[in-house]
């Protein structure tokens, strides 16, 4: 009987016992086992099944491919997080507010897919196209800003206290009851630039006099036209809580500061800014989840977009009387 036999290959040669061509023989066998072992533990699993079954009822009847492409033992944490925050309606900030934060992290990351993806979602809770153009443009400011603070080394005690003390004039002219100022100075160069500065906070800020002087009437219209201007599509709390969670994760200690600020003049409270930085956190997670685990864009934006197509249809039958409750688990439009 041969109970060897040699298997020669371009490198070497290996001489197998009968036994040892029979343990070869089993190791396919042993992996299938091995495989649907794994398969029987994540069926029997509790949490990520649980997870599914949510996911499921909110969509609609599928799982994103986002969540799908997820490790196992990572999904029901993502979820629980994303059901908490951005798919409640019982969070501080407005669903459509969370998404605008969503696509403007998007924007200047940049991610094609969450700007697609979450603008629809943005439109199936209330945000108009000029809502969504706003939020994008404060992003850009954002980074627009943070780039020059950091890059010029400004002195950060001295910007803080400027923003301290442009914070105090607002509050004691809002309290005298004092008119915005009614003579628009007219920007031609920096000087009237700067005028027009001190027409509105009261002083030249110190950011102001270090900007370069060719490019400062252009920089300081956008920032009074868009982000100082009361009469814009978002209002002035949005606009600094968009700024402020892009700002977080860029990351900028002087846009932190001065967002924080303005946003709490203009009334927001610290559950309000801490979800609107939470937001810009999730938002950061889930693109590079996108772009690590390889998941399709074009698939992830057409999931947004059915999830979107749901949204819409549970908001159009709450108004006539039928689904109301499941509609405010998806969106608080109506805040």
């Amino acid at each position: 009987m041969n109970l060897h036999r040699t298997i020669t290959t371009s490198h070497t040669t290996v001489t197998l016992t009968a036994r040892g061509r029979a343990r070869l023989a089993a190791w396919p066998l042993a992996a299938l086992a091995l495989m649907g072992a794994a398969g029987n533990a994540r069926a029997a699993n509790p949490e990520v099944e649980g997870a599914l079954t949510e996911i499921k009822a909110v969509t609609g009847g599928f799982v994103p491919a986002y969540l799908k492409a997820l490790p196992e033992n990572a999904l029901p944490g993502v979820w629980a997080e994303t059901k908490a925050l951005e798919v409640s309606d019982k969070t501080a900030l407005p669903c459509k507010i969370k998404e605008i934060i969503t696509v403007a992290v998007g924007a200047q990351l940049p991610s094609r897919a969450l700007v697609d993806g979450h603008s629809a979602l943005a439109k199936a809770g209330g945000a108009t196209t000029a809502e969504l153009a706003e939020g994008v443009t404060i992003a850009a400011m954002a980074r627009h800003w943070s780039t020059f603070f950091n890059g010029a080394q400004l002195d950060l005690g001295k910007f803080k206290a400027d923003i301290a003390r442009l914070v105090a004039g607002a509050k004691a002219a809002a309290a005298a009851g004092a008119p915005p100022p009614s003579k628009p100075i007219a920007i031609v160069d920096a000087r009237s630039a700067m005028d027009d500065m001190k027409q509105s906070f009261g002083f030249v800020p110190d950011f102001a006099t270090r900007f370069p002087a060719a490019a400062l009437p252009g920089a300081w219209r956008q920032m009074r036209d868009v982000e100082l201007n009361p009469h814009t599509a978002l209002p002035g709390k949005y606009k600094s809580l968009v700024s402020l969670a892009v700002a977080s994760q860029i990351p900028c200690s002087y846009c932190i500061v001065a967002d924080t600020e303005f946003a709490k003049l203009e009334g927001a409270t610290d559950q309000e800014i801490t979800e609107a930085v939470a937001m810009a956190g999730l938002a950061r997670q889930t693109a590079t989840a996108l772009t690590g685990l390889g998941v399709d864009e074009t698939v992830y934006r057409k999931d947004m977009e059915r999830i979107a197509q749901r949204v819409t249809q549970m908001m159009a039958a709450a108004r006539q009387g039928g689904g109301a409750r499941d509609a405010r688990e998806l969106t608080s439009a109506r805040k």
